[in-house]
């Protein structure tokens, strides 16, 4: 009954809006179910005679999930070949073309083929729901850009195909798929999950049990931030109410940049906030003195950055601290974000009046610091 009440939620959501509608459903790892829930929806909404087709799904051979492949409509895929093999994407053009009202397209975090029109399907998702078609996909967990740091230090596993939070950020609706620890690894060692051959590996890998519950920790908090977005968004706030800002300050340091960058955007996003990218660029990082490989590592910066929604700010000045206070003023921030220093005692100290005019000056104008580390 939930799960039918659910399926008639979001098709009031497709008929108030002429671009398409976008559900998401999260888990925190492959098995957990997100494909069989998909399908299910499926079956509920063709038994109210609404037009919904698959696009592109993965059952990854699961008996219980491709039954429930029968009796809904297929849209076929575009065939190709990349280096001597034919593989198959999702035919974007074709879903477009047939125009069902709703397609479900799993596997939103995959890249597709080279020579595709569009790098990523989450590209294509989005040409697809500005075609005024509503879509239903999936991801887990371990696919959104600024936890990558989070999901490797719980892993050890670099996960290389990944969506901007941004992306996150479009869906009408979040779903979040949950089991338990123990029903997760249940369905993993009789076979549900992998082929026999795979299930020690994954036993020692995102199927460890404290893996899984800091991973479904994660997934629990996505989709309530996600959920704290739209009441935000929906509801209208006092004239007088504060509004958040977020600064993130950044330097030529690749790692300490990045980790600020990623956890920056995770504080927006759950604030439903505007952030922007501070780099001060020194007398003795200028132009013609800084290293390339330094300069390079900036410009990636820069770049995953602005994908995950920051506005990047770039200024000439010989004093930090004052071209941080500049720049609040400037944008009206209301939280400002720094690595955490990396400095001998001596450079502590010389740094002291310095740090400290920052403070003073970021406490009069009731302007948060966090130190991240």
């Amino acid at each position: 009954m939930e799960e039918r009440k659910d399926a008639e939620h979001f098709l009031g959501l497709i008929k108030k809006s002429r671009k398409g509608k976008f559900k998401l459903y999260i888990g925190m790892s492959a098995g957990v179910g997100k494909t069989y829930r998909m399908l299910q929806e499926a079956h509920m909404l063709l038994h109210s005679r609404v037009d919904i087709k698959i696009g592109y799904i993965e059952t990854h051979n699961r008996k219980e999930t491709h039954a429930l492949l029968d009796g809904i409509p297929l849209i076929p895929r575009r065939k190709l070949f990349y280096k001597g093999k034919e593989l198959e994407e999702l035919d974007v053009q074709a879903v477009i073309n047939i125009h069902p009202e709703i397609v479900i397209i799993d596997e939103l975090a995959h890249s597709n083929i080279e020579g595709s029109v569009n790098a990523k399907r989450w590209q294509d998702i989005i040409d697809i729901l500005d075609a005024g078609i509503s879509v239903i996909s999936a991801v887990n967990i371990q696919h959104i850009e600024s936890l990558h740091d989070e999901i490797k230090n719980i892993t050890g596993v670099d996960v290389q195909e990944r969506i901007p939070d941004s992306v996150l950020g479009l869906a009408d609706e979040v779903v979040n798929i949950d089991l338990t620890a123990e029903e997760l690894i249940n369905r993993l060692k009789d076979g549900k999950i992998y082929d026999a051959a795979k299930i020690e590996m994954a036993l020692a890998n995102f199927f460890n049990s404290d893996h899984i519950l800091q991973l479904r920790e994660l997934a629990l908090k996505e989709v309530a931030s996600q959920v704290q977005r739209k009441v935000e968004t929906e509801v209208i706030h006092h004239k007088y109410m504060k509004k958040e800002q977020f600064l993130a300050c950044v330097s030529s340091n690749e790692k300490t940049a990045t980790i600020v960058i990623r956890k920056t955007a995770r504080l927006a996003n759950y604030y439903n906030s505007k952030w922007f990218v501070l780099y001060v660029q020194t007398p003795k990082e200028s132009v013609s003195k800084i290293a390339l490989d330094k300069q390079r590592h900036l410009i990636n910066n820069f770049k995953l950055a602005t994908e995950l929604g920051a506005e990047i700010i770039k200024v000439n000045h010989s004093k930090i601290a004052t071209a941080i206070i500049e720049q609040c003023e400037a944008k009206q921030i209301t939280t400002v974000c720094i690595g955490k220093p990396h400095l001998g005692l001596i450079k502590i100290i010389w740094a002291t009046n310095t740090f400290n005019k920052l403070l003073t000056k970021l406490s009069n104008e009731k302007i948060d610091l966090i130190i991240l580390s």
